[in-house]
């Protein structure tokens, strides 16, 4: 014991995350018949942790072949708490975790995180099992079993950083606002021990997923601890000279996250601890810049899983992103009073402008060139971006199609975009957002909290591509919370102009909206602003910022 009686644990490090037991909130579905389960009802709105004796009446009886489903009412991380009563042994329980009822009904994938197992259960006993995302948990006894399970409760115990939701997004549209939430949600399950890609797969630190991550962070929280912990993850597992997570372009994203971070929260004394490896890593992306001004980043190259087998759109979303890269990274420079490492990227920026491969009608090579300032912004926008809009999207680089489409003045496009893509995602049943999505999965399918009926398409199990195949499919994908950064900077219209927001711009673009309101995070304290339309159609609007703020505030 140390002196203020609390244990001694030499080496070991604090989880400061929080724990919350949580109750099934409906039963989806039970087995029928003879392997019917007893008072399964017991089991809804259940946050019973502790077993006692005796237990059987106020327990549900699992026979051997019984089996339930329950639902948590939304996405959650962490695990399942089996609350077992005197079952006269040690029984099993196999336990299946979904995302979707499809997978919860289905035969969960493994990777990364144990969706499917079948584990011993004492009697008179808590077990805690999980370490995953869900929000449906599937429990079947074994045929062969020899004992009754007298589960007395199953509630799901949530881990997660209690944090403040300081930033806010309100407007005349509630679906907006309901997709603002969603993405912050979405964002905040993944914010574990570090800053996780999908909470369950891949559950890793993925330096390009953390972009949209960390710009949702900066639109909603005041916590930094997490984001640079997950930055420097990275950082100091990639000797210099090699490629972040394997991937060449990956090396850009850590460039554009620590611009972005520090334009967000000013922390000046973590960016000098960045100059070593920075400097060295901004002169390497420079060296992959050839004479006639073309990209030729090395090894593995990747925009996003759509564009993976055109070799074409590669090249030409990567020329964009490499100019973004090197012009974030000359600010960087500045910022750090290094002028020869700036003027070494503000030569390759240059250089990668003066060639525009073609985009080959991609939208996310086509939202990097206009990004990076490379070809005709408002061609790309006509030919690209805005052509057949629902079509050839991501959830990953979305985010970035958002962002060229607002640089273009296309806000009311851009917004459609988000109600229509996004929000499809909600009409079946989403509760956080997906590591890819197509409208057209949608055509014949169910929602992911229904069983599947007879004849529909189980949009979980039946599609995707790539890494994300049928049920390896992650339902909650940092990535793809974009829009919550996109509607707190574009449409509310709040954006850094200097180091940690001590100068703001506040420029509100209502698009078709006839208000909006909402509040963004700064180091001194949250900046709360308001917009609204009036009968003449101008946009009346004011701003309060905390001291040492100054708000610049322009016009729609």
């Amino acid at each position: 014991m140390t002196e203020n009686g609390f244990l001694n644990y030499p080496g070991s490090v604090e989880d400061k995350r929080k724990r919350a037991y949580v109750p099934p909130c409906r039963i989806v579905w039970a087995s029928e018949g003879e392997n019917k389960p007893v008072r399964q009802e017991l089991l809804v709105g259940n946050t019973e942790i502790q077993p006692y004796f005796p237990s059987e009446p106020r327990a549900c009886l699992l026979k051997p072949g019984a089996g339930v489903l329950l639902d948590y009412g939304r996405e959650l991380h962490g695990g399942v708490r089996l609350v077992v009563g005197a079952s006269g042994g040690r029984g099993r329980v196999r336990v299946r975790f979904g995302e979707s009822v499809g997978e919860a009904m289905g035969t969960p994938n493994n990777d990364h995180a144990n969706h499917d197992s079948v584990i011993d259960l004492p009697m008179l006993a808590a077990t805690e099992f999980g370490a995953t995302a869900f929000r449906f948990v599937r429990l079947d006894v074994p045929e062969d079993s020899q004992l009754v399970i007298q589960l007395l409760a199953a509630p799901a115990v949530a881990l997660y950083h209690d944090l403040e939701y300081v930033g806010a997004f309100k407007s005349s549209d509630a679906r907006l606002d309901e997709i603002w939430k969603t993405g912050a949600y979405t964002v905040h399950l993944n914010m574990q021990d570090y800053v996780y890609d999908g909470v369950k797969r891949d559950r890793l630190v993925w330096m390009g997923d953390l972009h949209p991550e960390v710009s949702v962070i900066a639109a909603v929280f005041d916590d930094s601890a997490l984001v640079e912990r997950s930055m420097d993850f990275v950082r100091d597992r990639t000797p210099s000279g090699e490629h972040m997570n394997g991937i060449s372009s990956y090396c850009c994203w850590w460039v554009v996250c620590q611009h972005d971070w520090f334009m967000a929260k000013g922390n000046r004394d973590y960016l000098r601890s960045q100059r070593d490896y920075l400097l060295p890593l901004l002169r390497q992306l420079a060296s992959w810049v050839d004479a006639s001004g073309r990209e030729t980043l090395p090894g593995r190259r990747f925009l996003d899983w759509p564009s993976n087998d055109d070799k074409a759109a590669l090249h030409a979303g990567l020329q964009g992103l490499l100019a973004w890269t090197l012009d974030r990274g000359e600010r960087l420079c500045r910022f750090l009073s290094e002028p020869e490492t700036a003027a070494v990227c503000a030569s390759a920026r240059d250089s990668l402008r003066s060639h525009i491969p073609d985009h080959v009608a991609n939208k996310a090579a086509a939202a990097m060139q206009v990004l990076g300032g490379v070809g005709d912004a408002a061609a790309l926008n006509r030919e690209v971006l805005a052509a057949n809009p629902l079509s050839g999207v991501s959830t990953f680089y979305g985010y970035y199609v958002l962002q060229a489409r607002a640089a273009l003045g296309d806000i009311t496009g851009a917004m459609e975009l988000v109600r229509r893509y996004w929000g499809a995602m909600l009409d079946f049943g989403a509760t956080t957002f997906w590591e890819d999505f197509n409208l057209d999965w949608t055509k014949n399918a169910g929602r992911i909290d229904e069983l599947a009926a007879p004849g529909k398409d189980d949009l979980h199990a039946d599609f995707g591509a790539y890494c994300y195949k049928g049920l390896r499919h992650s339902l909650c994908h940092g990535w793809a919370g974009g829009p919550t950064a996109w509607l707190s900077e574009q449409v509310l219209g709040i954006r850094a102009l200097t180091p940690g927001m001590g100068e703001v711009e506040f420029r509100p673009r209502l698009g078709d909206l006839e208000w909006v309101e909402g509040a963004v995070p700064t180091p001194r304290g949250p900046i709360h602003c308001r917009a609204r339309r009036k009968a003449d159609g101008s946009v009346e609007s004011e701003c309060e910022a905390p001291a040492g703020t100054k708000v610049v505030t322009r016009g729609e």
